[in-house]
């Protein structure tokens, strides 16, 4: 049944195949907060708009556990509420994270912070331009996995974090346990498929947000197509357009003047 689905996915320039060998997906980003955020409010997780709890599978209630135990201690949730969700705190989820320098709090939209500081090279654990002074600042590990379990020790280590306005924060997000290539959840000691429970329109959906006020900083959407529907789009469009045929784009022509003898 896989074989009849596609799932679309693009690596970017600073995405690093050496530090990915067992990992099944990746997301790399670029944060710079318009306003100073608590760390022990920003999450990074899974959530829905519409209920799922028709199509949790068997099992689903185990595999939570093993997560919790193996994976993330940290990670809440409920897949059976009217909008279900899976998150874990931002500071323990985030497999890399690197803390750069003040660069404004408008960011790119303002041009204060240009494309060479964001950069094309592989996301590093660690801090840069007085990032790094801040991390030893607050004790924080200076290994990514040591990183992760320090924040895990408590709430008041996330109190002590701010996600500082303006300042440039880089992150990936990364595990070997969603395969995409069989549509299967593979953790320790438990597998299972996942195709024949997907529905809707958002089959894997992650977002960054503020739990305390609700504000989505943003939002990934893996999309499964079904393969037919692709091979019919690429033959559409590999098609030279008939004779005597114009396609509507919904904008009209700039260059269209009406004429006198157009009306009657």
């Amino acid at each position: 049944m896989a074989d009849k689905f596609l799932l679309r996915v693009t690596a970017g320039p600073s995405y690093d195949p050496a530090s990915h060998q067992v990992v099944a997906y990746s997301i790399g980003f670029t944060l710079v907060p318009r306003r100073t955020i608590s760390g022990k409010s920003l999450v990074f997780g899974n959530d829905f708009e519409h209920p799922v709890r028709d199509r949790i599978p068997p099992g689903f209630n185990v595999a939570f556990r093993i997560v919790k135990w193996a994976i993330d201690p940290g990670l809440d949730g409920d897949v059976y509420a009217d909008k279900p969700y899976l998150y874990g705190n931002a500071l323990s989820s985030i497999n890399v994270l690197s803390v750069g320098p003040k660069v404004g709090n408008t960011g790119l939209d303002s041009g204060k912070l240009d494309e060479s500081q964001v950069g094309e090279e592989a996301i590093k654990e660690g801090g840069y331009e007085g990032g790094q002074e801040l991390r030893e600042d607050l004790d924080i590990p200076g290994e990514a996995a040591a990183r992760q379990k320090w924040f895990l020790g408590g709430h008041d280590r996330l109190e002590r974090w701010q996600w500082e306005e303006g300042r440039l924060y880089k992150a990936d997000f990364f595990n070997p346990y969603l395969d995409f290539n069989e549509f299967a959840l593979k953790l320790p000691g438990f597998s299972f498929k996942v195709l024949g429970y997907l529905g809707g329109e958002d089959y894997l959906r992650y977002v960054l947000k503020d739990k305390d006020t609700g504000e989505v900083l943003f939002v990934v959407v893996f999309t499964l197509l079904p393969k037919e529907q692709i091979d019919k789009e690429d033959t559409m469009t590999s098609q030279p357009r008939k004779s005597g045929t114009a396609e509507y784009s919904g904008q009209a022509d700039k260059d269209f003047e009406p004429k006198a003898d157009d009306l009657d």
